[in-house]
């Protein structure tokens, strides 16, 4: 393909993954508009530039156009960090870098962000390790809740015979008890596969419900925003899951801001029709347009636990069970949504993505598909 024609130019803009073409001194000569929002610069800044100075310094983007260039073969890298001076997170990608002619040394490289898929993938993992906890759990709550139901009932009677100096250790007892049978408690319900009851649901009132709730008990103290869509589709969910998920994910930002100066919490809803997965046992795609973002100005999650935090028992609290994010994981799962995660210090983002109730929106035909599942 000459990339100099017309044709081949309007092809290239039309691609939805950034593409850029590089001289043999990887001078940049061409981005199309999906590199132009990648990098955040229009074409007429970027092609004043090389590559050296777009992405970060050391990163194997630059050997790989290097290697391409003198070989004349097309080559892949999978899984780079994506740096560069015009955006400050790094991003994962798959990089595919070809020569688009055998007379110089001009190469095509195009950028294959790693996002929704990896998180989707993540999530899958953790469902599966929910589940396996699931079936632990299961075969063995019976037999671990009977002997401390005995247990409990010997504490209490002791407390009424025992000594006044004894009557702490015998308490000690009973409340250990009930901590144990209830984080099984909580454990069994990731059994649970009931049918739950769903209707549409203005998710504005369900947020509106927490922040009332939260305000009033876990987050007294910390300032709220909101930025809503008004105009979105009901979701076809269970009003008190909802409530619940929303609920757990506001408790836990204001615990990380218990000891930050000017705690805030920014509540945000939008609709974004990009996105369409497939999940086993339905035969269309499902269209996950409805977007709720919980995001607070805290500290922010370690990054050795990021990939990890919908694991169950995956916790960064000295006391905490590591149950909550991967019950709100599992709730999301069940109303056919996806959950994740995006940190740095000073800003955590737990963003949704909900489908709408049925017949509320027809989705377009140009969505993004993510599959499989």
């Amino acid at each position: 393909m000459d990339v100099d024609s017309l044709p081949a130019r309007a092809v290239l803009q039309a691609l939805p993954q950034p593409i850029l073409v590089l001289d043999e001194k990887r001078g940049i000569q061409f981005v199309n508009y999906a590199a132009e929002a990648f990098f955040g610069g229009s074409m007429s800044v970027l092609t004043r530039q090389t590559l050296d100075d777009l992405i970060a310094f050391g990163s194997p983007i630059i050997s790989l156009v290097e290697t391409v260039s003198q070989r004349r073969a097309p080559m892949t890298e999978y899984r780079v960090r994506v740096g560069s001076s015009r955006f400050g997170d790094e991003r994962i990608a798959d990089v595919f870098a070809t020569p688009i002619s055998d007379t110089d040394g001009r190469v095509a490289v195009l950028i294959q962000e790693r996002t929704m898929a990896d998180k989707i993938d993540r999530q899958m993992v953790s469902r599966g390790a929910a589940r396996s906890v699931t079936g632990l759990a299961s075969m063995l709550a019976h037999e671990i809740k009977n002997p401390l139901s005995g247990i409990r009932g010997a504490a209490q009677l002791l407390e009424q015979t025992i000594a006044a100096d004894e009557v702490p250790l015998a308490r000690l007892i009973r409340e250990e008890t009930d901590r144990i049978v209830h984080l099984i408690d909580r454990v069994e319900v990731f059994g649970d596969e009931r049918p739950m009851e769903r209707e549409p649901i203005n998710i504005h009132v369900v947020l509106d419900r927490v922040k009332l709730l939260a305000r009033n008990g876990v987050a007294r103290g910390i300032t709220f925003h909101e930025e809503y869509d008004p105009s979105l589709p009901p979701v076809f969910g269970n009003r008190d899951q909802l409530i619940q998920i929303f609920l757990n994910l506001i408790k836990n930002a204001s615990e990380a801001l218990e000891r930050t100066p000017k705690p805030e919490i920014k509540l945000t809803t939008a609709f974004r029709p990009g996105i369409r997965i497939s999940v086993a046992g339905v035969a269309e795609r499902i269209s996950l347009p409805l977007e709720i973002v919980i995001e607070d100005n805290g500290p922010g999650v370690p990054p050795d636990i990021l990939p990890f935090l919908f694991d169950p028992f995956v916790t960064t609290k000295t006391n905490g069970s590591g149950l909550g994010l991967a019950l709100v994981a599992k709730i999301v799962g069940d109303h056919g949504g996806v959950i994740d995660c995006d940190s740095r210090p000073g800003r955590t983002r737990f963003r949704i993505l909900l489908p709408v109730a049925s017949g509320a929106f027809q989705t377009p035909a140009d969505a993004e598909e993510v599959s499989p599942l």
